[in-house]
């Protein structure tokens, strides 16, 4: 779990020192009404002690002028051998123009379970890229739930439109 943390803070502080030195924030480009992503994540369950491969997947929708507010949809599977599942609606947050905070409510369930449904709160941090209508960077999540913890690092990858 060290190494994940000392890992997490090395990318996020690398991409903010680099934004840092170029000027980026002076020119702003229009992020898209509309984005569908996909991030694969490599995911460290605490309860189980355990890495696994995450597969998340969202809809966000900007609502304001600024770019810096969104709302949407995710599901997140990973591929463990409960085959744990997750879906929520998300709250996006661009406190500067690269970096989207999400705080992400939901449910999880278990397909190892019967009736294993409980309530989830995700918060993720995405530093991306634009490429035309594509935006690529680093992904950090941590996710928690009555029975369950477990944090994540990964590629996000999206399309804009």
């Amino acid at each position: 779990m060290k190494q994940f943390l000392l890992v997490s803070i090395f990318i996020f502080t690398s991409i903010y020192l680099y934004s840092q030195e170029h000027d980026h924030f002076e020119d702003h480009h229009h992020h898209p009404e509309n984005e569908i992503g996909i991030s694969n994540n490599l995911v460290f369950n605490a309860s189980e002690n355990e890495y696994a491969y995450g597969l998340h997947l969202h809809f966000v929708r900007t609502i304001s002028e600024s770019d810096k507010i969104g709302f949407g949809l995710g599901y997140e599977r990973i591929f463990d051998d409960h085959k744990h599942n997750s879906a929520s609606l998300i709250f996006m947050y661009r406190p500067i123009e690269s970096l989207s905070l999400n705080f992400a409510p939901g449910i999880i369930w278990l397909e190892s379970e019967s009736n294993s449904i409980n309530p989830a709160i995700h918060i993720e941090g995405l530093y991306e890229w634009q490429l035309g209508n594509f935006h690529l960077g680093p992904l950090v999540g941590i996710a928690f739930n009555p029975e369950d913890f477990h944090a994540s690092l990964g590629l996000h990858l999206a399309f804009g439109f």
